[in-house]
């Protein structure tokens, strides 16, 4: 099974200001303060105890990093299996903060674990794509983002989680900040800058249930809803909608005949053609500019490409990319996998390898989880 893939990014001067009283640390001026005045850096001591959780399963995962203080050096000095993906500058900025975070994203790495503050929140929310997964070790002096958990250790437990294949819910959290100038004025003005996707323990009861289980039929429509929205949101883009019930269910919400065990292309919400071949799908998606394919899992045996839908060969899914893959399913289906990972089994040994890592998966309507695919 391919190793965990895991972004670090560590701000070395995160939090630099708060023990002498500056009330925040961005900026180099303020940095040159805190200095000054006998300020010691943090941030490092705080990655260290979120990563001391995965000690025990570092066989089992790379970290990627940039190089020095932004995350080299206590990866491998914690003995974990370690990538330097960026050079930074021996004094680093919010560039190489960006920067790691665009050489993460090309290594397609399953989970981004970064220290900081608000400040760095904000400038990681500005280049991550949204469909990345986040998580914040706090470690600044200003914490009112919600992409953070409430200790380091906390962010440790949670990466725990994943890289065990725990099922873990998706939701977007807030990038906050506040105007520093005007809090050490002792006006607390924060703004909402945007939102990131951030891995939380999975709640199983979800609004529509009965006796604290999944209603199949109201599931079912609550994930057709969620796809009817992207599709509202995306006008310009082709839907290649796989085969099976869940999938179904989509077509039947949009008033459109499918086919139950194969491919059918839907634009404008409006089906284009039904029960495609290999062929026919290729010549479709290099005749529009975007294309999302919506797939499910075979139940029980967890199959998610590869099975019942060879139509989607290799070089269809080398040119959607991962990122253009939708996969939906119940969480019943999910648990019912009891922890096994998803397959991907086509002809072509890269292409499974590079389904292989973490996945969203749709369960509801605006609710998701990430779930290993091997």
């Amino acid at each position: 099974m391919n190793k965990f893939k895991l972004g670090l990014i560590i701000n070395p001067v995160a939090g630099i200001g708060g023990s002498v009283a500056l009330k925040g640390s961005d900026g180099e001026l303020t940095q040159s303060q805190a200095f000054a005045l006998g300020a010691t850096k943090q941030s490092n001591h705080k990655t260290e105890m979120a990563l001391s959780c995965l000690v025990t399963v570092k066989n089992e995962l790379e970290i990627l990093t940039a190089s020095g203080e932004m995350g080299e050096d206590l990866s491998k000095r914690m003995g974990f299996n370690t990538r330097v993906v960026y050079q930074a500058a021996c004094v680093t900025s919010p560039i190489d903060t960006q920067n790691t975070i665009t050489a993460l994203i090309e290594e397609g790495v399953d989970l981004i674990l970064f220290a900081g503050g608000d400040g760095t929140a904000r400038n990681i929310c500005e280049v991550a794509p949204e469909h990345i997964p986040v998580l914040g070790i706090p470690a600044g002096c200003k914490i009112h983002s919600g992409v953070y958990t409430i200790t380091p250790k906390a962010a440790g437990e949670l990466c725990l989680k994943l890289i065990n294949g725990e099922m873990l819910t998706l939701a977007e959290a807030d990038v906050m900040d506040i105007d520093e100038d005007q809090f050490r004025q002792g006006v607390v003005k924060a703004k909402r800058f945007g939102d990131m996707l951030i891995p939380m323990d999975l709640r199983y009861v979800q609004a529509v249930k009965q006796g604290g289980k999944e209603t199949e039929a109201l599931v079912l429509e609550d994930i057709a809803a969620d796809v009817i929205e992207l599709m509202e949101d995306d006008e310009d883009c082709l839907y290649l909608v796989g085969s099976g019930s869940t999938t179904q269910a989509v077509m039947q919400a949009l008033y459109l005949d499918n086919t139950l065990l194969g491919i059918d292309a839907v634009f404008q919400q409006e089906l284009i053609a039904p029960d495609l071949t290999e062929q026919q799908i290729w010549q479709l998606i290099n005749k529009y500019p975007k294309t999302k394919l919506i797939i499910s899992l075979i139940g029980g045996q967890g199959h998610l490409l590869g099975r019942g839908n060879q139509q989607i060969s290799p070089r269809i899914i080398h040119k959607l990319g991962k990122h253009n893959i939708h996969c939906i399913a119940t969480k019943t289906k999910l648990a019912q996998l009891n922890g096994r990972p998803l397959i991907v089994d086509t002809l072509d040994q890269k292409i499974n390898e590079s389904l292989s890592g973490l996945i969203k998966i749709t369960t509801g309507f605006h609710d998701s989880v990430l779930y290993p695919v091997n």
